[in-house]
């Protein structure tokens, strides 16, 4: 089953609970830097300092959209990228005897809303019971910390990996999955990928692809007395949402034809995430813009599903005695991917399963996500079996977002057992 010692592996177990108070206090050090889009550095700056220490390999650049445009897998932007930082740290053995790994996580965080509603700041993490609270404490930082804290409990036992471990820590996860094919396209490859997201110790076996798209309309503007008289661009953008509704239910009446979101009750879900227009109270407004996010399943193409939305919105439009002849713009910004499903029965995965068990003594379970996981840059485009699995987390992109510390502790024994078991040991620091 394991070409892993018993002996090697009880001493990575004991390593891993040794280290783990460091390991938490890392944690929230990681969770206090509000890492939002635009400001990754923060965290970036201290993963850099941390795998520098550990004697790593280092890589620091920020993502160009020149040096990956190119590529089918490229999401197109629409922000400043002078923060958009990526790190990597490389183990490299002194006999490359084993087989080579990726672990991959993102520091990007979503942003709080309003802080009124945390019942705690979600920027000064708090410890209850087994719970961490934090924005970007479950999603993801730490899975970001445990992939660190599993080498540091090889080298405590000892031992290092035989093979080439890429440690990867970037951005843009949370909005495009540029940060992750930013890496791939520098050239960092691996016999297999572990992605440490909140999976809840389970492994995912199946992504969907997203797509970010601004909905912008025009109106009429007249005084409110005359409103009549006038287009409502707000009210209009109001009317096309569904449109956009009777997509995500067609989309959604069509899953039985997938093999893992058949059984899912609303596997594709729309969002209206954010809207604006207008100019003053007393006109009618002339412009409106809405911010959306839609799932697409695996093996769809994000351009055909764009000409999807893009032609539903020109239907709309056309019975419209104003958008008719002003017909509104679609404008894609942000994630543009496809999904995948994970084929079982790799070694990759069949190694992990065996060290999820020796860990928690049971099975290992597997689940496909709704959401967006980098793993797809690994799957399509880099051809490595990829495994996504980390700890559990509550409240994702919600109000006093937790992870929860036990699991986080099962995660770091998994992954590091994982990567002994994959690359191989060879003594630590042997020449």
């Amino acid at each position: 089953m394991s070409g892993l010692g018993e002996q090697v592996r009880q001493r990575i177990l004991d390593a891993v609970d040794a280290g783990f108070d460091t390991q938490i206090a890392f944690t929230r050090d990681l969770v206090a830097r509000p890492s939002i889009r635009g400001q990754e550095h923060l965290a970036q700056d201290l993963m850099f300092q941390a795998m520098r220490s550990r004697g790593l390999a280092m890589d620091r650049w920020r993502v160009n959209a020149d040096d990956i445009k190119h590529h089918e897998g490229f999401s197109p932007i629409a922000v400043d990228y002078a923060n958009a930082w990526n790190v990597v740290g490389t183990h490299r053995p002194n006999a490359e005897t084993g087989r080579s790994v990726i672990l991959n996580g993102h520091v990007d965080v979503v942003p709080a809303g309003p802080l009124d509603m945390w019942n705690s700041p979600p920027f000064d993490p708090r410890i209850d019971g087994d719970w961490m609270y934090g924005r970007g404490a479950g999603d993801m930082k730490a899975g970001v910390v445990a992939n660190m804290f599993a080498l540091d409990a090889l080298r405590a036992a000892g031992v290092q990996p035989a093979g080439t471990v890429h440690l990867e820590s970037v951005c843009e996860e949370e909005s495009t999955g540029n940060g992750a094919l930013a890496t791939l396209l520098r050239g960092y490859t691996a016999d297999a990928a572990l992605i440490s997201e909140p999976t809840g110790l389970h492994l995912t076996r199946a992504v969907m692809g997203v797509l970010w798209f601004k909905v912008k309309v025009r109106g009429y503007p007249v005084h409110v007395s005359r409103a009549g008289t006038g287009s409502n661009a707000i009210m209009a953008a109001y009317d096309l949402v569904a449109s956009l509704r009777e997509i995500e239910a067609r989309w959604n009446g069509i899953k039985g034809e997938t093999k893992h979101y058949g059984a899912l009750g609303h596997p594709v879900n729309l969002n209206i995430g954010k809207i604006q227009g207008g100019d003053w109270a007393s006109s009618v407004p002339a412009w409106c813009e809405m911010d959306c996010r839609i799932s697409i399943y695996p093996g769809h193409k994000p351009q055909a599903m764009a000409r999807e939305i893009e032609d539903a919105i020109r239907t709309a439009s056309s019975a419209h005695p104003f958008l008719s002849n002003n017909p509104p713009e679609v404008e894609f910004n942000g994630f543009f991917t496809e999904g995948y499903d994970l084929e079982p029965g790799s070694d990759a995965e069949q190694t992990l399963a065996a060290q999820h068990h020796a860990v928690t003594r049971e099975a290992l379970g597997d689940q496909p996500t709704t959401a967006y996981v980098d793993s797809r840059v690994f799957v399509l485009y880099g051809n490595m079996p990829t495994l996504v699995y980390g700890p559990e987390a509550e409240n994702v992109h919600g109000f006093d977002e937790r992870v929860r510390i036990s699991s986080i502790r099962e995660a770091t024994k998994t992954i590091a057992l994982f990567v002994a078991d994959w690359c191989g040991v060879e003594p630590a620091g042997a020449a």
